[in-house]
Protein backbone atom coordinates (compact mmCIF):
# COMPACT_ATOMS: atom_id res chain seq x y z
CA UNK A 1 0.00 0.00 0.00
CA UNK A 2 1.22 3.50 -0.85
CA UNK A 3 -0.26 6.89 0.07
CA UNK A 4 1.08 10.26 -1.12
CA UNK A 5 0.80 13.79 0.18
CA UNK A 6 2.28 16.90 -1.49
CA UNK A 7 3.36 20.07 0.29
CA UNK A 8 4.49 23.35 -1.22
CA UNK A 9 6.87 25.64 0.66
CA UNK A 10 9.78 27.99 -0.02
CA UNK A 11 13.26 28.75 1.16
CA UNK A 12 14.51 31.82 2.98
CA UNK A 13 17.73 33.85 3.16
CA UNK A 14 18.47 32.29 6.58
CA UNK A 15 18.45 28.66 5.35
CA UNK A 16 21.91 27.29 6.18
CA UNK A 17 21.36 23.52 6.22
CA UNK A 18 23.84 22.99 9.05
CA UNK A 19 21.94 20.86 11.55
CA UNK A 20 23.63 17.47 12.16
CA UNK A 21 20.62 15.37 13.21
CA UNK A 22 17.39 16.74 11.68
CA UNK A 23 15.78 18.84 8.98
CA UNK A 24 12.47 20.66 9.15
CA UNK A 25 9.85 22.51 7.15
CA UNK A 26 7.30 24.80 8.76
CA UNK A 27 4.16 26.76 8.02
CA UNK A 28 5.76 29.78 9.72
CA UNK A 29 6.59 32.70 7.38
CA UNK A 30 9.89 33.74 8.94
CA UNK A 31 12.98 32.11 10.43
CA UNK A 32 16.23 33.14 12.08
CA UNK A 33 19.77 31.84 11.68
CA UNK A 34 19.25 29.86 14.91
CA UNK A 35 16.93 27.56 12.91
CA UNK A 36 19.77 25.70 11.21
CA UNK A 37 17.56 22.64 10.71
CA UNK A 38 14.85 24.59 8.84
CA UNK A 39 15.03 24.22 5.07
CA UNK A 40 11.52 25.39 4.10
CA UNK A 41 9.00 27.92 5.37
CA UNK A 42 5.46 28.99 4.46
CA UNK A 43 4.39 25.38 3.95
CA UNK A 44 0.81 25.08 2.72
CA UNK A 45 0.10 22.25 5.18
CA UNK A 46 1.29 20.91 8.52
CA UNK A 47 1.17 17.50 10.17
CA UNK A 48 -2.41 18.03 11.34
CA UNK A 49 -3.47 18.59 7.72
CA UNK A 50 -2.29 15.19 6.46
CA UNK A 51 -5.01 12.69 5.63
CA UNK A 52 -6.08 10.19 8.27
CA UNK A 53 -5.17 7.35 5.91
CA UNK A 54 -1.61 8.70 5.48
CA UNK A 55 -1.17 9.17 9.24
CA UNK A 56 -2.57 5.71 10.01
CA UNK A 57 -0.12 4.15 7.58
CA UNK A 58 2.85 6.18 8.84
CA UNK A 59 1.98 5.21 12.43
CA UNK A 60 3.15 1.66 11.77
CA UNK A 61 6.69 0.61 12.66
CA UNK A 62 6.99 -1.27 9.37
CA UNK A 63 6.17 1.73 7.15
CA UNK A 64 8.86 3.41 5.06
CA UNK A 65 8.55 7.13 4.35
CA UNK A 66 10.08 8.37 1.12
CA UNK A 67 10.37 12.15 0.95
CA UNK A 68 11.21 13.78 -2.36
CA UNK A 69 12.45 17.37 -2.19
CA UNK A 70 12.35 19.20 -5.51
CA UNK A 71 13.78 22.71 -5.96
CA UNK A 72 14.53 24.27 -9.36
CA UNK A 73 15.22 20.88 -10.95
CA UNK A 74 17.34 19.68 -8.02
CA UNK A 75 15.85 16.52 -6.53
CA UNK A 76 16.79 14.69 -3.35
CA UNK A 77 15.06 11.60 -2.01
CA UNK A 78 15.16 10.83 1.69
CA UNK A 79 14.34 7.46 3.24
CA UNK A 80 12.91 7.42 6.76
CA UNK A 81 10.82 5.12 8.89
CA UNK A 82 7.41 5.49 10.44
CA UNK A 83 6.62 4.67 14.05
CA UNK A 84 3.63 3.71 16.14
CA UNK A 85 4.92 6.26 18.68
CA UNK A 86 4.36 9.23 16.34
CA UNK A 87 1.50 11.59 17.22
CA UNK A 88 1.64 13.47 13.87
CA UNK A 89 -0.25 16.37 15.40
CA UNK A 90 1.94 19.46 15.34
CA UNK A 91 0.16 22.55 13.95
CA UNK A 92 3.18 24.10 12.18
CA UNK A 93 6.23 21.81 11.81
CA UNK A 94 7.45 18.64 10.11
CA UNK A 95 10.74 17.21 11.43
CA UNK A 96 12.77 14.38 9.93
CA UNK A 97 15.26 12.84 12.38
CA UNK A 98 18.35 10.68 12.11
CA UNK A 99 17.58 9.25 15.57
CA UNK A 100 14.62 7.32 16.99
CA UNK A 101 13.40 10.35 18.97
CA UNK A 102 9.69 11.05 18.48
CA UNK A 103 7.57 14.05 19.41
CA UNK A 104 4.49 15.73 17.92
CA UNK A 105 6.63 17.35 15.19
CA UNK A 106 8.26 14.12 13.99
CA UNK A 107 7.29 12.78 10.56
CA UNK A 108 10.20 10.39 10.04
CA UNK A 109 12.88 8.66 12.10
CA UNK A 110 16.15 7.00 11.10
CA UNK A 111 16.34 9.36 8.11
CA UNK A 112 19.26 8.86 5.74
CA UNK A 113 19.62 12.64 5.21
CA UNK A 114 19.68 15.56 7.64
CA UNK A 115 20.08 19.28 6.95
CA UNK A 116 23.89 19.04 6.92
CA UNK A 117 23.94 16.18 4.38
CA UNK A 118 21.38 17.53 1.89
CA UNK A 119 22.90 18.49 -1.48
CA UNK A 120 24.71 21.84 -1.35
CA UNK A 121 22.97 23.06 -4.50
CA UNK A 122 19.57 22.34 -2.95
CA UNK A 123 20.46 24.37 0.17
CA UNK A 124 21.86 27.18 -2.01
CA UNK A 125 18.62 27.38 -4.01
CA UNK A 126 16.56 27.41 -0.82
CA UNK A 127 18.73 30.12 0.73
CA UNK A 128 17.83 32.29 -2.27
CA UNK A 129 14.13 31.81 -1.44
CA UNK A 130 13.29 29.25 -4.14
CA UNK A 131 10.01 27.33 -4.07
CA UNK A 132 10.16 23.67 -3.01
CA UNK A 133 7.78 20.79 -3.57
CA UNK A 134 7.83 18.10 -0.89
CA UNK A 135 6.33 14.76 -1.87
CA UNK A 136 5.66 12.40 1.03
CA UNK A 137 5.17 8.73 0.13
CA UNK A 138 4.23 6.32 2.90
CA UNK A 139 4.87 2.73 1.83
CA UNK A 140 3.25 0.13 4.04
CA UNK A 141 3.44 -3.62 4.24
CA UNK A 142 0.45 -5.32 2.64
Amino acid sequence: MEIREVIQCRGHANVTGRHPTTFMITTEDEMTLKGDCIIGISADASLIDLSDAFCDLLSDDRTILRTILSVEGIVCEIRSEGSARMALDHPTDFVWRRSDFVCGRTIGIRSDFVARTLPEELIAALSSGAAMEVILIAEGVD
